[in-house]
Formats: C-alpha cells, sequence, structure tokens
C-alpha cells in the first residue's frame, strides 16, 4: 500500500513533470460520494470529479491513537494526502483542538530515520487541522513515506499543548 501511496503523491508531485502535474490542475469540488478502495490502513479515493472529469486524488489514513495533553483520552485523526487549488499537500485533521498561527509547530519522524521538526505547516482556523503545503515539504515527506512502515507526528502549540499520533503506513 505504500507503493500506492507513493504512487498517488507522484502523481500529485508530478516529479517536475508538466503532464504529471494534471491531477492537482483540477479544482476539487466534491459533488458526489467518494467511493473508495481499501489497501491495509488505507483508504484510496477512486472518483472522478463530475466537473471536470479529472480523477480526484486522495489517499486517507485514519487512526484512533491521537493524544493531547488536555484530552482526558485518544481520539480519532486523519492524514490525507491530496491536491487543492491545483497543489499537492499532506493534510493532518484531528477531533481537537491542536494549534493556531503563528504559536504552533509541526514535526514528524518515519521509523528510524532523522525527524523533522518546526517544518513549514500551516494551522487552519478551526485549529484542529494543519497542512504542509511546502512543495519541497512535501515531496520530502512523500519520499520518506514511500519507504517507511510508522510515521509518528508531533505538535507543540502555545493554546493547544502537545499532540500526537502514530500512523500504520501498512497496506
Amino acid at each position: 500500500m505504500r507503493r500506492v501511496a507513493f504512487a498517488v503523491m507522484a502523481v500529485l508531485l508530478g516529479a517536475g513533470l508538466s503532464a504529471g502535474l494534471g491531477a492537482c490542475a483540477m479544482r476539487d469540488p466534491y459533488v458526489a460520494t467518494p467511493a473508495t478502495t481499501t489497501s491495509g490502513n488505507w483508504k484510496i479515493e477512486k472518483q472522478t470529479d463530475r466537473i471536470t472529469g479529472v480523477p480526484v486524488p486522495s489517499a486517507m489514513l485514519i487512526v484512533d491513537n491521537a493524544s493531547n495533553s488536555f484530552a482526558d483520552y485518544a481520539k480519532m485523526a486523519s492524514m490525507q494526502l491530496t491536491c487543492f487549488d491545483g497543489k499537492p499537500m499532506v493534510r493532518f485533521a484531528f477531533e481537537f483542538k491542536v494549534g493556531t498561527d503563528p504559536n504552533s509547530t509541526l514535526g514528524y519522524r518515519f521509523d528510524d530515520k532523522p525527524g523533522h521538526d518546526n517544518i513549514a505547516a500551516r494551522f487552519l482556523q478551526e485549529y484542529r487541522t494543519v497542512v504542509i503545503e511546502d512543495r519541497a515539504a512535501v515531496t520530502t515527506f512523500a519520499n520518506e513515506l514511500a519507504t517507511s512502515n510508522t510515521l509518528v507526528i508531533r505538535i507543540r502549540s502555545l493554546a493547544a499543548g502537545r499532540t500526537t499520533a502514530e500512523f500504520k503506513l501498512d497496506g
């Protein structure tokens, strides 16, 4: 499944080729219930946008082990590899507040590889979602994802405490 997720990211990133960037060139309005295929822990969207006729690029993992220093027990979180407004991105969503711009930081580590701290990320207005949008940061993330089994993320925030989640990348 890591190969499928890597293939999705390869399409998203296009490896610098204009033909590969076609998957991110479309806008992504959801006008129908998405059809998904499951591979291991991954859910791969198999939907074609009814407006543009272009496949909707998306792969998602959902876990139930996200914890926060202000939460009494672990809750669900998701990681999604997708495109938005023509650009590849990694999106993490939580059931509790995780941080705000500019007083929060995101870090992650795949397996026993060196970790990445204070990466370029944006916390969305409702404070439960963080996205990696910088093309270089998404490329680094995707390259490490392709050869890994586990991803651990950590968010530190003055407003929302410390959040961690572990994603099993099997499939």
